[in-house]
């Protein structure tokens, strides 16, 4: 994030820090297996108390942040998660927290939810995505058909992120009065949770089934057709990936800049090499401008300025494509041992692998800014 933190951010970040050291480490996010819960909530609950998921809830809703900049006090804990590759409803929690605050005063309110969820008592994850289609959140196929004073679900959605650990599902649906959200119960009757693999091993992924699951109409946030929402939505959940996958880079290219200078060539460390060093320089360039895109990504959303939509497409767009490339790199210049399972540095790349992948991918926001640029 910023080269200077404020004193009240730089306690943040140590005390995420400590969490995170304390309870996964790198071999331990190696030996999760397929069906295991990557945290526990419990776990979970403690990082609440630390104020992982009050960051961009204003206070008179039970939130607050540090800094007074919740956007950016994110962003420092994405990063503390990012360089561990660590578990945990980060993301999914403060995106659908975006919303509901985002939504609040515009329908029903859903206050005892956002209480519960800066708490840590509740979790709550994003369903978006569904089945065979890319990032297209303003054309669910899923619907809500209203009846008796409410709605009824039916459709599929996938890639919901902790869908078999959330309490509540933050769901995009297609109603006759435009694309509309409804904040549904994961153990609501007609829903059913099945789960995805997933490239990376510390998160995990779900389908989820509604077949005629009625909720009812305080179910809704926001009102039907309001984008600025979802586009509320997008925002945060690309500012934290962007933020973790700086961090997650800037672990690999120290990993790979000291492995340079211990490994010895023909009498030589690896470093010394001409080649390896612009190499090398090109790579921290590129690290560089990811940092700076993600800044000034996160300072627009933090201030809702009116170029908050085109800079985080220009910081997904940029991280999520140079990022794989500098990590392709940091593997090939490890040799053989960057491709054993024992090294750390496949757990990296799986986080930006994915990270990629989610959210709308590299191509899919420089379409968006060329439709932003009305070109």
């Amino acid at each position: 994030m910023e080269l200077s933190l404020s004193p009240d951010q730089k306690l943040l970040q140590e005390s995420a820090r400590g969490l995170l050291e304390q309870e996964y480490s790198l071999d331990r996010i190696r030996g999760m297996e397929g069906n295991e819960p990557r945290w526990s909530r419990d776990w979970w609950r403690k990082g609440a108390e630390l104020g992982w998921a009050a960051a961009i809830v204003p206070e008179k809703l039970g939130g607050g942040s540090v800094s007074g900049e919740g956007v950016r006090d994110l962003a420092v804990l994405a990063e503390e998660l990012g360089a561990g590759v660590a578990p945990g409803p980060l993301l999914p929690v403060n995106v659908v927290l975006a919303g509901l605050v985002a939504a609040h005063g515009h329908g029903p309110g859903h206050a005892a939810e956002i209480e519960a969820l800066v708490a840590g008592e509740s979790i709550a994850t994003w369903a978006v995505y569904e089945p065979g289609r890319e990032w297209t959140p303003s054309d669910p196929g899923l619907t809500a058909a209203p009846a008796d004073g409410g709605y009824v679900l039916d459709g599929v959605k996938d890639r919901v992120e902790d869908a078999r650990q959330a309490d509540l599902l933050l769901v995009t649906a297609r109603t006759p009065d435009g694309v509309a959200q409804f904040l549904v119960p994961a153990s609501a009757s007609g829903v059913t949770i099945s789960e995805q693999w997933t490239v990376d091993l510390s998160r995990s992924f779900g389908e989820v089934r509604f077949d005629g699951a009625r909720v009812d109409a305080g179910a809704l946030v926001g009102e039907p057709g309001a984008d600025g929402i979802v586009e509320r939505q997008l925002q945060i959940a690309v500012v934290v990936q962007c933020a973790e996958v700086c961090a997650v880079l800037d672990r690999a290219f120290a990993m790979t800049t000291q492995w340079a200078f211990d490994r010895y060539s023909f009498g030589r460390p690896l470093a010394s090499y001409q080649a390896l060093k612009h190499r090398f320089a090109d790579m921290r360039t590129w690290l560089e401008a990811c940092h700076a895109t993600t800044q000034a990504a996160a300072a627009a959303v933090q201030a809702d300025s009116p170029d908050a939509a085109e800079l985080i497409s220009v910081a997904k767009s940029f991280v999520g494509e140079r990022s794989l490339t500098i990590l392709q790199d940091c593997v090939q210049l490890h040799g053989g041992i960057g491709v054993t399972w024992e090294h750390d540095l496949h757990l990296f790349l799986r986080r930006a692998i994915l990270d990629q992948a989610l959210y709308g991918t590299p191509a899919d926001h420089r379409l968006r800014l060329a439709d932003l640029a009305a070109l």
